[in-house]
């Protein structure tokens, strides 16, 4: 659905992507995660065609976006970070005004409304004039223009910015069943919205690709957690005489127990040897496992690595 190769855009000397590639496939509800100014919307803006990059190649459904961009934006729905919604305007009429801008032929335009409006949950709201409504249903609103259409591709630009703790868990289970019917790839700086939300993340940072990975290859790792009941000679020295591994790091446990992260050279299971090893020697054994990091270790990882 997106294939996105050697992606390059300057503001002036600022260099805001680099050589950034990526691919999307149908079905698919990817993360776009990074900080902010990592080059998220600007990435986004070059998909729905709204910026030219300096080099590369966009595709959207097989289409470059330079030479189709109006039959590529008829494809995608696209909820930028400030909804473009018009306050003065109720609901219905504006949602009327999307369908009649998106060319909706009149014979399918009661029944294209009626879906959005129901799959956001609008019914409600339909005579209140947007100026009127609370940020959470202004969220809605933007979301319905955005799929009023029945695109392909939704690409929502931080759509939950903003909204409180209520509001996010109801636009999260309303992409959640977006998501059944479209390709959703959804911006984002919040680790946990994407943990709820995508099968996938991407990282970008200062305008780099740092990650492209499902989220449950992300949370594997090949280290392994040794945490013993009390302090013991030798440990260290033993560990780093194992075949495969590469370091050490000594470590408390959350309840104050002695413990180490062993990292194996390679993606290797260390548990069996150290079990091994620790039997062998008669170690105090409290906990041993293979490591389990969640996105936030991970994005702290790349972002100490910047």
């Amino acid at each position: 659905m997106i294939e996105v190769s050697n992606l390059t855009k300057y503001y002036g000397d600022i260099k805001a992507l680099s050589d950034v590639s990526f691919n999307v496939n149908d079905g698919e509800v990817v993360g776009l995660l990074g900080p902010n100014g990592a080059g998220k919307s600007t990435t986004i803006k070059i998909l729905t065609g709204y910026l030219q990059p300096d080099d590369g190649v966009v595709k959207i459904d097989n289409l470059d976006v330079l030479t189709h961009t109006r039959e590529i934006q008829t494809r995608i729905g696209y909820l930028p970070e400030n909804a473009p919604l018009y306050p003065e305007l109720t609901v219905q009429t504006y949602l009327r005004m999307i369908a009649d801008l998106r060319e909706i032929p009149r014979e399918a335009q009661q029944a294209r409304l009626s879906e959005a409006i129901y799959a956001t949950g609008l019914a409600d709201r339909l005579t209140q004039p947007i100026a009127q409504l609370s940020k959470g249903f202004r969220q809605r609103v933007g979301l319905a223009q955005a799929i009023l259409h029945q695109p392909k591709l939704l690409i929502l630009d931080e759509p939950t910015i903003g909204l409180d703790p209520t509001q996010i868990v109801e636009i999260r289970h309303l992409i959640q069943r977006l998501a059944r019917n479209s390709t959703i790839l959804f911006s984002s700086h919040i680790l946990s919205e994407v943990e709820a939300v995508c099968d996938r993340v991407i990282i970008i940072m200062n305008g780099e690709l740092k990650a492209d990975a499902k989220l449950d290859e992300l949370s594997t790792s090949s280290d392994a957690i040794l945490i013993l009941q009390e302090e013991t000679a030798g440990v260290n020295q033993a560990l780093q005489a194992l075949s495969g591994v590469s370091a050490i790091e000594p470590l408390r446990s959350t309840d104050g127990h002695p413990g180490y992260r062993v990292t194996a050279q390679s993606d290797v299971d260390l548990c069996p040897s150290i079990y091994d090893l620790a039997r062998r020697s008669d170690w105090p054994v409290r906990e041993l496992r293979r490591d389990v990091r969640t996105l936030e270790s991970v994005f702290n990882q790349l972002a100490t690595a910047e």
